[in-house]
């Protein structure tokens, strides 16, 4: 892994030697002004909180930027929301960070829903979630630009679009000079309090416009730090050819968007969707403009991703194909994974967090050594509030091995799982059902039903561990021309668990609040503490993939099926990281649609599995060795 030059300032070497001294430490060319001005305070090798809170300045300004993206024949002007320390009016430069979002007016942010300026009077007295209040009395401003077509910035929202991310990095061209702002009174305003150095931070979409922001290669961006967002806007509303659900782009670009122009841009809405192209669910143009992983090679600022194992909104491969993208080209990166879901970490494990975050914002934003880098990349959520450390991920002694599905001892029992040869020519046949709910097709696991197919491991003899991605390989023959496919990876044995598919994807909000900064009247920094919640049940589905088999060759065009022909079906499974228990068995469920997460099929088609061609390759930690069976 490529390490970042690290500067370490003289001052920061001092705080190293003594152990109850505390120095000042300046951003920028503050020390260059004549008028000599508080400077970054640093103790312990972390940043204090000398700064005011209550006398920060905050501020509205509008960006140009070169976008016209609802062709009124105007640039659209991008709304940013700006708190900073008091004495970068006296000379004082401080790094940013940044929570770009499209939720500001429409949603809110975090756990509480919290918007920006609830009177509309076009002055913000609120900043949601925690960071104005933890960062700015610790010697840095907070940005929060509102995505194109939301709230108060100009344009149509785009759904991952070109747009949505030129709006965003723009705002950092600003903050290094290379673009204009302006206030409400329409005065030129310039970033002359800013050192240029930035760092973007956001859950979901707001993570999702880091990301594409970072793919850009922008000067100034130093960090990212992405949290349960989006890599790659295909695989958010398809999976292998088939589609999650209809009119998604143009449904979310119209929820977004600012509730003054919705009519203005429903033309917009209604393009995202027809180039959408829900109908066949291919990879076409569209989906390529909007694919980050893509473009990798221009990412200059490290990442610090965090991402739920259990994620079922953003889900799992978008983390995996950018983090495996990022650790090609060795960029500077760390990584927590939760069992939780679509989970912001304040909310599953707060006090770790925030001085994490504090301490890679130290390094990467006031080049503050502090150790991070030379810590272990990964944290991993075993069990509710129980983490490990590694080094990489996957785990790097997770090999793939093949296992085969292998017949029952008769017609009337579940099918096997082995990783030694299928001698025999042995065939096994289920059929579609739409109506069949995931619940159906893993319950009963040893029983033979019609409309799936179910194999199951021994029990096993120590914990197995899988770390990585799944893939699954049918040979099949199919009674018509199209069909879905579904794959599930089930723990079979009685467990207590994160209940990551209840309320709250695994956490409960409390009646008891923590508070993290500094508070005023219209703003406290104080929020609702959460905890882990759990349940306890006899399986659990580890993960999940589907797949269009018309998509065989390629996810970019159709081929239809010829009916009684033989096709290998092959497709990664979600990622995952998981510890089946000794004495637990893995089971393997192939069935047809998946209502829950796909448009089902509707052509009831037969499926006639060859099993000892059919196997699952699943990356065990170990290798063959270590499965046991």
């Amino acid at each position: 892994m490529k390490k970042k030059k690290l500067l370490r300032p003289a001052a920061v070497l001092a705080v190293i030697s003594m152990t109850l001294s505390s120095l000042a430490y300046t951003p920028g060319n503050a020390a260059a002004k004549e008028k000599p001005v508080q400077t970054a305070q640093i103790e312990d090798v972390k940043s204090q909180p000398i700064y005011s809170y209550e006398e920060a300045i905050r501020e509205t300004v509008y960006v140009e930027s070169t976008l016209d993206s609802d062709e009124n024949g105007k640039a659209d002007r991008i709304a940013v929301d700006i708190i900073r320390p008091k004495e970068t009016e006296e000379g004082l430069k401080v790094p940013v960070i940044m929570d770009a979002s499209p939720y500001y007016e429409s949603m809110g942010r975090g756990n509480e829903s919290e918007v920006k300026d609830r009177d509309k009077d076009g002055i913000n007295e609120k900043f949601p979630l925690f960071y104005d209040n933890y960062f700015v009395p610790r010697g840095y401003a907070v940005a929060l630009p509102e995505m194109v077509g939301t709230n108060n910035s100009d344009g149509c929202p785009t759904t991952g679009g070109y747009e949505e991310i030129e709006s965003i990095r723009v705002v950092i061209d600003w903050m290094n000079g290379r673009a204009k702002a302006w206030d409400q009174d329409n005065n030129e305003v310039k970033a002359d309090w800013t050192t240029g150095n930035v760092g973007m931070i956001g859950k979901s979409y707001d993570g999702t416009l880091a990301n594409g922001v970072a793919a850009t290669g922008v000067e100034g961006l130093k960090t990212i730090v992405p949290i349960g967002a989006i890599s790659s806007w295909y695989n958010y509303y398809r999976y292998e050819g088939l589609t999650y659900y209809n009119n998604g782009p143009g449904g979310l670009a119209s929820r977004v968007a600012s509730s003054s122009r919705k009519d203005v841009c429903k033309p917009v809405f209604d393009r995202l969707n027809a180039e959408a192209d829900d109908p066949s669910g291919d990879y076409n143009e569209f989906w390529d403009e909007r694919n980050y992983v893509k473009d990798v090679k221009n990412v200059k600022a490290s990442v610090f991703a965090v991402h739920g194992l259990n994620d079922f909104n953003v889900k799992m491969n978008h983390l995996a194909d950018w983090w495996l993208a990022l650790s090609k080209e060795e960029v500077p990166r760390k990584l927590w994974l939760t069992q939780t879901g679509h989970v912001d970490p304040f909310d599953f494990r707060r006090a770790e967090w925030v001085d994490t975050l504090h301490r890679w914002f130290d390094y990467w934003l006031m080049d503050i050594e502090n150790g991070i880098m030379d810590e272990p990349a990964v944290d991993i959520e075993r069990g509710a509030d129980n983490w490990e450390t590694q080094s990489s991920w996957p785990d790097q002694n997770a090999a793939n091995v093949k296992i085969r599905l292998a017949p029952g001892e008769n017609d009337q029992t579940n099918g096997m799982l082995t990783t030694g040869p299928v001698k025999g020519n042995f065939q096994q046949s289920f059929t579609d059902n739409p109506t069949q709910t995931e619940q159906q097709m893993v319950t009963n696991e040893t029983a033979v039903k019609s409309d799936r197919l179910a194999f199951l491991s021994p029990q096993l003899e120590e914990d197995v561990r899988l770390s990585g991605i799944p893939e699954i390989s049918l040979r099949a023959k199919v009674n018509k021309e199209d069909s879905n496919l579904t794959v599930l990876i089930v723990d079979y044995g009685e467990d207590t668990r994160i209940h990551h598919e209840g309320p709250g994807e695994g956490v409960r909000t409390l009646n008891t609040e923590s508070c993290w900064g500094e508070s005023i009247s219209t703003d406290d920094g104080c929020y609702k503490e959460t905890e882990k919640t759990t349940h306890t049940a006899p399986y659990e589905v580890v993960t999940r993939g589907w797949f269009d088999p018309q998509n065989w060759k390629t996810i970019e065009k159709d081929d239809p099926l010829k009916v009684g022909k033989s096709y290998k079906f092959e497709w990664d499974v979600l990622p995952e990281d998981y510890v089946f228990k000794e004495g637990h068995r893995i089971g393997i469920i192939i069935a047809g649609s998946d209502r829950r997460r796909t448009i089902p099929s509707t052509t009831g088609a037969t499926f006639e599995v060859k099993l000892g061609q059919s196997y699952i390759s699943l990356p065990v930690v170990g290798g063959k060795k270590a499965v046991g069976f």
